[in-house]
């Protein structure tokens, strides 16, 4: 079993590090941490500029996060995937048989997030395993 979390360096994503970090040495659980680097698009040179960027982003996130769990003791496995977040999500949570999936909230209202699809609403109603939305603040 592991504990999945999409990290985007994101406010939400800081907090829900910190909890994510808490579950795994509270369960003695490996860390997987996800970043879904999926740009829009698909074909051309603007595309792979794009998608290079984003996965540059990815690395240094997850980097950041990889050091801050390893310091307090978690082992940690990074995935930069080319999915949107929420697929790249899912697909880490079967592959690594997670137990839970972490996630950052922005703090924006149910309907907000069900009208632009943000992850953590895509993530409630799609994830066969439990999901932890993270406030920004609390």
């Amino acid at each position: 079993m592991s504990i999945v979390l999409g990290y985007d360096e994101s406010a939400g994503a800081a907090r829900a590090l910190t909890v994510a970090i808490e579950e795994a040495l509270a369960h003695t659980e490996p860390l997987v941490l996800v970043y879904g680097a999926a740009a829009p698009g698909g074909v051309g040179e603007e595309y792979r500029s794009h998608h290079d960027a984003l996965r540059q982003v990815g690395r240094t996130a997850l980097r950041h996060a990889a050091e801050a769990a390893e310091a307090a003791g978690v082992p940690t496995t990074v995935e930069i995937l080319d999915d949107k977040p929420a697929t790249a999500l899912l697909a880490a949570a079967e592959r690594h048989r997670a137990r839970l999936i972490v996630v950052g909230s922005w703090g924006e209202s149910p309907m907000r997030g069900a009208l632009l699809g943000s992850t953590p609403h895509k993530l409630l109603h799609l994830s066969t395993v439990p999901v932890l939305c993270v406030p920004t603040e609390g």
